[in-house]
């Protein structure tokens, strides 16, 4: 007689499972929980204060890593916590996994780590496996070939430089021998020579050499001091005052009766035959860079004036050009009258020709009142002189 099966034997076709239909560890929980606050183990360590380590046995469900068991519940339900979970959830789901037993503070096994060896899923973790390859030793990589060579090569160097130490004492060592007789050569020389007393015979009196020897005998020879004689004395011995083109012109007819007596000296006050050129300075009262350069592109002066600072401008047949970063600052002065200022105070002017006729003809006398800096550079000139 056939029976009839209590389930059919078409089977039903397997459904999509969702993610509910998976069972997940804690650890892969909190891994994916710390994760989405983008939390490091070292992050979670110095906020909660729990080690990275006991974190990381946390989440691998390890018991092991923890040196004291009567703390592990507390390290859960903390890290638990911090991310948001449930904590009795959390620590019963931890205890289930890894086969921790909570014991009370005061029992005997809270306070002593129960080391739980939990067997390697993975064959190839075991370091002792008999098939998994050793590493080689150290030493047996050294050769001793080589060793004899490096002791060879030491051995060479160390005798090399045991042998120029020694060369250099021989050389530097100096020997002294006693010798029974005077050496030639000093039992020649005349102790009195060099003083310049000669002995005619033992009945004559010595005849003494002139003072001037005997100060030169016992002058000490620091002070003998050798004349020296320059070898530009011809050069340095003219005057460019009286030849060349900086020579001072003096009238022909000095002794003329027509020309004026100083009464104090009785000398006679010469007069130029051509008037001379106006003397033109650059008067700086506040720090100002200024370049004045002459009509062949000579740069005569490229620097800052500070505060006071004068500079006398050389007399050429062609005018220089002027240019100052702070105008304001730049007055001339014309045969000791004062004009200016060179342009607006913080401008930039160039090309200001440095002639008296071009400086009183463009700029007007300097006003004291308006810049008080000029005012004191002038009192204090005048109380200089």
């Amino acid at each position: 007689m056939i029976g009839r099966k209590a389930k059919p034997s078409a089977q039903e076709p397997d459904k999509p499972k969702g993610f509910d239909d998976f069972e997940l560890r804690l650890g892969d929980l909190m891994r994916g929980e710390r994760a989405t606050l983008a939390k490091s183990l070292l992050d979670v360590q110095r906020e909660l204060r729990i080690k990275a380590s006991y974190i990381a046995a946390i989440e691998n469900a390890d018991i092991t890593a923890f040196e004291t068991p009567g703390f592990v519940a507390g390290y859960v339900r903390s890290y638990a916590r911090y991310l948001g979970m449930n904590q009795d959830d959390a620590f019963e789901k931890f205890c289930k996994e890894s086969g921790f037993a909570p014991t009370h503070g005061m029992a005997a096994g809270a306070s002593v780590r129960r080391p739980v060896k939990l067997p390697s899923a993975e064959p190839l973790a075991n370091p002792n496996a008999s098939f998994v390859p050793r590493a080689e030793a150290f030493w047996r990589k050294i050769e001793l070939r080589a060793v004899g060579s490096v002791s060879v090569l030491l051995t060479l160097i160390g005798g090399l430089g045991y042998g120029g130490f020694s060369i250099l004492q021989e050389v530097q060592r100096v020997q002294l021998a006693p010798v029974e007789q005077t050496p030639n050569v000093a039992a020649l020389i005349d102790p009195l020579a060099a003083s310049g007393v000669t002995m005619a015979s033992a009945d004559t009196t010595p005849v003494l050499p002139a003072a001037e020897a005997l100060e030169r005998l016992y002058r000490p020879r620091p002070l003998e001091a050798p004349i020296l004689v320059a070898r530009d004395s011809p050069i340095a011995a003219i005057n460019p005052l009286e030849s060349g083109a900086l020579a001072v012109a003096v009238p022909t007819q000095v002794a003329d009766a027509t020309l004026p007596l100083d009464t104090e000296t009785e000398q006679v006050v010469a007069h130029a035959v051509a008037p001379d050129a106006p003397a033109v300075e650059l008067l700086a009262v506040r720090p100002s860079w200024v370049r004045v350069q002459s009509a062949d592109g000579t740069v005569l002066l490229e620097k800052i004036l500070d505060a006071g600072e004068r500079f006398t401008l050389p007399k050429l047949e062609e005018p220089p050009l002027l240019r100052a970063g702070e105008s304001g600052a730049v007055y001339f002065a014309v045969n000791g009258t004062t004009y200016g200022p060179a342009g607006a105070p913080g401008a930039v002017t160039k090309n200001i020709v440095l002639s008296p006729e071009a400086l009183t003809n463009t700029y007007a006398l300097a006003d004291l009142t308006r810049d008080g800096d000029l005012a004191k550079m002038i009192a204090l000139a005048e109380a200089t002189q």
